[in-house]
């Protein structure tokens, strides 16, 4: 991009991100926890930093990023080791999340997805056959997956949902829809929750080629969109029975897999937030007016400032809720707390930084524009803002508001 204005500096194209820790936090975690952070931070700056702005302006999916996560271990961070996860804790898994979304949330969608919402249920709720099938090629990049819940009429209301599977004695016979499901256009295998006969809900896992499944892509996105996102058609598919999961039934075991997913939401919300924050801080250092760097005018220290405060909060509240998940005590209110906070912070952060870039912030040369848009999505899907809030007051009063 060109410019007349001297003034006005131009983001070098390297990523010179430094994540804030104004209250040491760093000190909670230990040297594993920092090396895999570090690590992901590392990939981010080589593999998504330099790529991302040019495939969120082409609304394209990067494909080659699946095979690179893999080999990082992105995939099924907390999977034990003899499936191909990396048998870790909770913290290292929120950390992963952070760096991944930091530089991107569709990213960052693609790697929770695969996690929480593929491979969590297929190792919570599958048969040992299952696991063994399809685990290490999911942890590897060799497969991708996808999780299908939400229908185009049943959103935050899915115990609605009008997908269903009959029992044909050899097999399962499954028909419906589902929308809005990420990673679906390029997915391998899909954990698709749908009714039996009774009416209860329970997850199959269904595998790109079978007859009568298809995956239409949803074009036209202005957020996320880098991301992958599309539908999922089922019109007579014929699902074997060994690939129903046991292990669950009723809603329980996709709101157990929404829990985990949240959870690693929270944490790569902040990442947005400190991505924004680390640009508008240093923008506002470089750029002059009136004579002087804008950094050295109140108002602009006062949205510094205000950054700052709510994602070291965010940080702390990320930290306690992944200490709690590794001693198996984070509840689903507690999560959607942390899930509706920080992406909330990191929207507000998002809007301010975008202030302080002035009209730069709207361009490419900046992250601030593609993180707001991102994140408009993410405040939505896996639980709107309000859902969770209603969460919240459920927990608090004991009245559900949403039944």
């Amino acid at each position: 991009m060109q410019t007349t204005d001297p003034n006005i500096h131009i983001r070098s194209s390297q990523d010179r991100f430094e994540a804030p820790d104004f209250y040491q936090i760093d000190d909670l975690l230990t040297e594993e926890h920092k090396l895999i952070r570090d690590a992901v931070r590392t990939f981010v700056k080589k593999e998504i930093s330099p790529i991302i702005e040019d495939y969120a302006q082409r609304a394209e999916f990067p494909q080659d990023i699946v095979k690179k996560f893999g080999e990082i271990g992105a995939f099924g961070p907390t999977i034990p080791s003899e499936y191909g996860g990396g048998g870790l804790d909770y913290i290292s898994y929120g950390l992963i999340m952070q760096e991944i979304e930091r530089g991107d949330s569709g990213m960052r969608s693609t790697v929770s997805v695969q996690s929480s919402l593929v491979m969590y249920p297929i190792y919570a709720f599958g048969t040992e056959e299952q696991k063994q099938k399809y685990l290490p090629k999911l942890a590897s990049g060799e497969m991708l997956g996808c999780f299908g819940l939400t229908e185009a009429d049943y959103g935050s209301n899915p115990s609605g949902m009008q997908s269903h599977f009959t029992d044909e004695g050899d097999h399962y016979l499954l028909n419906g829809s589902k929308m809005w499901i990420s990673n679906a256009p390029y997915a391998d295998i899909a954990v698709v929750w749908a009714k039996n006969e009774n009416g209860r809900v329970r997850g199959l896992i269904v595998e790109r080629g079978m007859e009568g499944f298809s995956t239409p892509e949803i074009h036209n996105k202005w957020s996320l969109r880098a991301s992958t996102t599309g539908e999922l058609v089922f019109d007579n598919v014929k699902v074997p029975k060994e690939n129903l999961l046991p292990g669950i039934e009723g809603l329980r075991g996709p709101m157990q897999c929404l829990d985990s997913a949240r959870y690693g939401i929270a944490w790569g919300a902040l990442g947005a937030a400190m991505d924004c924050y680390d640009s508008a801080k240093r923008y506002a250092l470089e750029r002059i007016q009136f004579d002087k760097p804008i950094a050295s005018f109140q108002l602009t220290q006062k949205k510094l400032a205000e950054m700052l405060t709510e994602i070291t909060k965010a940080q702390l509240l990320c930290w306690r809720l992944g200490m709690l998940k590794n001693e198996d005590k984070a509840t689903t209110a507690q999560i959607s707390l942390a899930k509706r906070n920080n992406v909330e912070m990191a929207l507000n952060i998002a809007r301010e930084a975008r202030q302080i870039h002035g009209g730069m912030g709207i361009t490419g040369e900046y992250p601030i524009m593609r993180h707001m848009m991102n994140l408009e999505s993410v405040v939505t899907y896996e639980g709107t803002h309000d859902i969770h809030l209603l969460i919240l007051g459920n927990e608090i009063t004991g009245i559900p508001a949403f039944k």
